[in-house]
């Protein structure tokens, strides 16, 4: 099933290297790297002989919603078939295979596929086996090596995780970091109107409550105060909201004045004291 973030209103965005999985095992881990395709606008898949057949409900339905990259999977008996037709193909290994190879990490391999992409080229990125990774001869078919600064102590990736990885690098060069929505900005940034009115009220109201208890430091406070308010960067709206925060501040100390007022010219005075009470005959 799509998930929240999933927008049918938008163009599918298509394209971008080709992912190979080689003898995936597990058909909920070829759904995830769907998935992680699908967030970063790769669509072309193609699978080495996976180990469950083809094709497989799990990976559907942990796809979440990027049936058409499923659909449009292509299977191949091995690797050798599966890259002949790319042009330029990174083989991602966790391990150092004791070859003379070319090692990038993702961000190279993403600027590289695009450089070559826009040339008209085909690229290709191979993942291994969930347990074992690519074998070394595997490895020797590509032109590059590719791999990620992981902990050296426990470099295993989930094979979703790596083609996430991999795949977010080459969205966020293809695309120029483009991200998908920005704050809307509602109102207009208050004027020095605006803000010179607003410093009027809350000084004024500081006076009143004998904030500024020291005549000397007083203007220095009062530009420390609009300096904070300066930095901020404030709307209309933000301006019309701090007056109603002063304004209501200012009548609920009037309201607490009040009701004391009333409190202590409303209680009973003491009667006073008969000295003679209790002397007169029992």
């Amino acid at each position: 099933m799509p998930g929240a973030g999933t927008d049918s209103t938008r163009p599918w965005l298509e394209g971008g290297p080709v992912v190979v999985l080689v003898e995936p095992q597990l058909g909920e881990n070829i759904g995830s790297a769907v998935r992680a395709m699908g967030n970063f606008g790769l669509s072309r898949l193609r699978l080495v002989n996976p180990r469950e057949g083809w094709p497989n409900p799990k990976a559907v339905t942990f796809a979440s919603g990027a049936d058409r990259i499923l659909e449009n999977a292509e299977v191949f008996p091995d690797l050798r078939a599966a890259l002949a037709d790319l042009n330029f193909v990174a083989a991602a290994t966790a391990r150092e295979r004791g070859m003379q190879k070319t090692v990038l990490g993702a961000d190279a391999v993403a600027t590289e596929a695009v450089a070559r992409i826009a040339g008209g080229e085909n690229v290709g990125l191979v993942f291994g086996r969930e347990r074992t990774g690519l074998y070394t001869e595997e490895v020797s078919l590509a032109d590059v090596i590719l791999t990620l600064p992981v902990n050296p102590a426990f470099a295993s990736l989930n094979l979703g995780m790596a083609v996430a990885v991999v795949a977010y690098e080459w969205f966020k060069l293809a695309s120029g970091g483009a991200l998908p929505f920005q704050q809307p900005d509602r109102y207009p940034i208050a004027d020095k109107a605006d803000l010179l009115a607003f410093f009027d009220h809350v000084e004024k109201e500081l006076d009143e409550a004998l904030f500024f208890r020291s005549p000397e430091k007083k203007p220095v406070t009062i530009r420390n105060i609009r300096n904070i308010f300066h930095r901020v960067g404030l709307t209309r709206q933000d301006i019309a909201t701090l007056h109603g925060m002063v304004a209501a501040l200012v009548e609920g100390r009037r309201t607490r004045e009040e009701r004391t007022a009333a409190r202590l010219s409303g209680k009973p005075k003491e009667k006073p004291v008969d000295e003679a009470a209790g002397d007169g005959e029992g």
